[in-house]
């Protein structure tokens, strides 16, 4: 692929091709699942990113030996929902309640003297709340009409998955942007030295549910949703 190729490509697009790129897109700040419809120029362009240094980088993973990695982009949309509910939704369902106790938790305890740990804790519980709803409206709702249009072309099934799509969107824009600013006001989750065993263990999850995330509602956003739409419409 030419440079200029790939520069306009979108970062959705890249990822979905060769998820090893998602790391270099995590390493430079760059969103690339709820951003994911940007152009790598314009993406770069917005963090004050080396454009040309960053598309050296991905291009240098088609010369390098592939790792193991699922082909989502060319799963059937069927078997990718049932994927993402038992990957990424079981994790998610266990994980949640463990993060609201332990990011209250360190609140409680050292929230004196560091004060932004009360809105760690107060923005994770915004994103369990919403979370909670979104992944039922999911099992429940948009997984099954895109399973039943697979099967019967059903036109109130593909009505569900244009209107649920779009509300699901706005849902993944809200938790991104709450683990964004989580990510931010944590210094990248870089624990104080009177930080206890308890504020370790808290900000340890804390990544790893926003690496999660990241690869859930790239799954959704960059590659089931846009093969539900084209389904439906």
């Amino acid at each position: 692929m030419t440079t200029e190729a790939l520069i306009n490509k979108t970062i959705g697009q890249i990822v979905a091709d060769d998820y090893r790129a998602a790391a270099i897109f995590k390493s430079a700040g760059i969103d690339f699942c709820c951003g994911g419809n940007k152009s790598l120029e314009l993406a770069c362009n917005e963090k004050n990113v080396d454009t040309e240094k960053l598309s050296v980088e991905i291009k240098e993973l088609e010369l390098s030996t592939p790792t193991f990695q699922h082909d989502f982009k060319n799963w059937d949309i069927a078997f990718l929902a049932d994927y993402i509910v038992n990957t990424h939704h079981k994790y998610v369902l266990k994980t949640l309640p463990e993060l609201v106790f332990y990011t209250q938790k360190i609140a409680d305890v050292h929230g004196d003297n560091h004060p932004e740990l009360k809105e760690v804790a107060s923005l994770f519980f915004e994103i369990n709340r919403e979370l909670l709803q979104h992944l039922k409206q999911e099992e429940e709702v948009l997984f099954p009409a895109i399973k039943e249009v697979m099967k019967n072309n059903t036109p109130g099934a593909k009505t569900t998955i244009n209107v649920e799509i779009s509300r699901m969107n706005g849902e993944h824009e809200f938790a991104g942007g709450a683990m964004d600013k989580i990510n931010e006001i944590t210094k990248g989750y870089a624990v104080p030295a009177d930080g206890c065993n308890t504020y370790k263990v808290a900000f340890k999850l804390l990544e790893e549910f926003e690496d999660d995330l990241h690869t859930h509602v790239h799954l959704e956003n960059n590659i089931l949703f846009p093969k539900a739409l084209q389904l439906a419409n």
